[in-house]
């Protein structure tokens, strides 16, 4: 078993060169943060994730969670763990200094939240799930609410979920019946079952707080009727401390094909008259504080692909330098080699190191738009910014769980036959990866949204400006006089041509025959996250090229040839999806019903 080891360098490097570390640093509200500050803190969570929250992640594998009666026993160490992550400071890091956080830059926190999710995607979706709550009240609860839970849910002493889907429903909200009946004092009675929740019971805080999507006798249907509401484990006292158990309990947890560390449970409200809830904001308006939360969690989601694929590389990586097997093509010196040194390997390692990379600058690129739409003093920029951020929210949340999906896969593929063996490891990165294409909405639900109401809906402007931010960097690289940034730029050129064409197509084609146009949705949202990241890589390979007689020159060479590397394996691919978008809408649809 390897060991996870924080890729610092390269974090800080996206932070600083794409995510523009030093303008957000200069921000307002960001005064106290330095750049130096941040390289001590990264420092430090690369150790905390080496030493505490990896070793975690094989035991929660293997052990699971235990549930009795509606009490669930986390895995050995977990409880630990989280006390300690708590006590360092770790679990508020990202969250308001008003209710007691630390208020740190997205861009700061993004790449310690990577961290965890590399180190073990079960202990840190605890947290993603607390802070995602903690942005829904912070955002539209009342201040009584705020001042109630917000200061234990930052300091990590409760944690918080989001409980939305129930049997019936899967994705279409639309259809939960989950109902909240007024108590005449102000709370509300709720009763219905919800699944799928994750970390909704546990043994490692001492209260949990439910966030729930109900629906009050006089809702509307569909999604307008649908009101948030805070239902805690255990009430709070007038004076801060917790009092009875609430009729809420944990039906059951799920058994699952990965994240075994992270408890996944069916919650019922009201088996004994209703749990006692409390009306965040406005009724009705439920599912729109929700996507607050939703926001940062597909964010954050995205962001667990990077991690796992980062932790499946470097698993792979260190196998392949050490595993003896087979004679090395066209090498006669007859010395017996790691199998690093079969072209094969090397053409996969290659790949999911180039992957990830591109996810990663994707993930470190948008929150710094995330913060610049924040804190910027400019309205014109965080306008901007904004605009950029949700366009590629969803490109983030897809396209870096979507290609998960391959480097995990090769990392079992570099073990060769010992890859399905689970005592290597390899396996439960791929296990653990499958279940985030699916978390805060599928792949095609991104996908839809971002030809929706990301392109279609707003004429391609948003992505128009992205295409010609994108071609100014290739016209850059093309006139550098460097024949290696030529050819990256000559390759990024086929890939905006390619997104320019599928754009138009979508444009032209939505609102006539909006089935076509979805047929593509989620080609598109590849396609999109291909030509992006190999934009970003693109301005890395410009940088790496002026600092490869630098000290830390091998890191900047490493660093051309993984995105020449994307330049000439993966941009390519933007023309099949290009075809698949224009082109493939009737193939997809051609089956009558019964000839499937």
């Amino acid at each position: 078993m390897s060991t996870y080891i924080a890729p610092v360098k390269d974090m800080l490097f996206n932070m600083n060169e794409l995510a523009g570390l030093e303008e957000i640093t200069g921000l307002p509200g960001n005064e106290e943060v330095s750049i130096d500050l941040v390289e001590a803190i990264l420092d430090e969570a690369g150790k905390f994730a080496t030493e505490v929250v990896d070793p975690l992640n094989a035991v929660g594998d293997k052990q699971g969670n235990k549930w009795n009666n509606g009490v669930v026993t986390t895995a050995d160490g977990f409880k630990e763990a989280y006390a300690t992550f708590c006590e360092t400071g770790w679990n508020g890091m990202p969250a308001s200094t008003e209710f007691g956080g630390q208020g740190l830059p997205v861009t700061v926190s993004t790449a310690v939240l990577e961290m965890w999710k590399s180190a073990s995607i079960s202990f840190s979706l605890c947290q993603m799930l607390t802070l995602g709550a903690v942005e829904a009240i912070a955002h539209h609860g009342s201040d009584e609410l705020k001042a109630t839970f917000l200061p234990n849910m930052v300091s990590g002493k409760w944690t918080g979920t989001m409980n939305l889907t129930e049997p019936q429903a899967g994705s279409d909200l639309a259809a939960i019946r989950s109902k909240a009946e007024p108590r005449g004092d102000g709370t509300y009675a709720i009763t219905g079952t919800k699944i799928f929740i994750t970390w909704g019971e546990h043994d490692m805080a001492e209260n949990i707080v439910h966030l729930v999507l109900a629906r009050l006798p006089d809702a509307p249907p569909g999604v307008k009727g649908i009101s948030l509401f805070i239902a805690p484990k255990f009430l709070v006292n007038a004076d801060g401390s917790l009092g009875e158990r609430n009729d809420l309990i944990c039906a059951s947890i799920e058994h699952k094909m990965g994240i075994h560390g992270s408890a996944t449970a069916v919650m019922s409200f009201g088996d004994k008259g209703g749990a006692i809830g409390y009306l965040v904001g406005e009724p009705n308006r439920g599912l729109e504080y929700m996507f607050t939360m939703m926001n940062h969690a597909r964010l954050n989601v995205g962001l667990e692909g990077v991690g796992v694929s980062e932790r499946s590389y470097q698993h792979a990586l260190a196998y392949a330098r050490d595993r003896i097997q087979g004679r090395i093509v066209g090498d006669k010196s007859g010395e017996k080699k790691p199998i690093l040194h079969h072209p094969d390997v090397r053409r996969m390692l290659m790949d999911m190191k180039s992957r990830t990379e591109a996810g990663r600058a994707l993930a470190y690129y948008v929150a710094g738009c995330m913060d610049r739409a924040h804190s910027h003093p400019d309205a014109d920029v965080r306008a901007a910014n904004q605009r950029r951020l949700e366009l590629l929210t969803p490109v983030v949340k897809g396209w870096c769980t979507e290609n998960a999906q391959g480097i995990t896969w090769n990392g079992v593929q570099v073990h060769g036959g010992m890859g399905f063996i689970e005592e290597t490891g390899a396996a439960q990165y791929m296990r653990d990866a499958r279940i985030i294409t699916i978390y805060e909405g599928t792949t095609a639900i991104q996908a839809n949204d971002l030809i929706g109401r990301k392109t279609a809906k707003e004429g391609g402007k948003s992505m128009q400006q992205l295409l010609a931010d994108i071609a100014e960097t290739g016209s850059a690289l093309r006139n550098s006089g460097n024949a290696q940034l030529k050819a990256i730029a000559d390759a990024l050129g086929n890939g905006i041509a390619a997104l320019d064409e599928a754009t138009n197509w979508l444009l032209a084609n939505y609102e006539a025959t909006p089935q076509a146009a979805h047929a593509g949705s989620v080609p598109f949202l590849k396609l999109t996250g291909i030509v992006v990241g190999g934009w970003l890589m693109a301005r890395s390979a410009a940088i790496a090229v002026e600092r490869l007689d630098a000290a830390d020159g091998d890191f900047y060479k490493a660093k051309l040839a993984t995105a020449a590397y994307f330049a000439q394996h993966v941009i390519p691919e933007a023309n099949s999806y290009r075809d698949a978008i224009v082109n493939g809408a009737e193939s997809v649809l051609a089956l009558e019903e019964a000839l499937f």
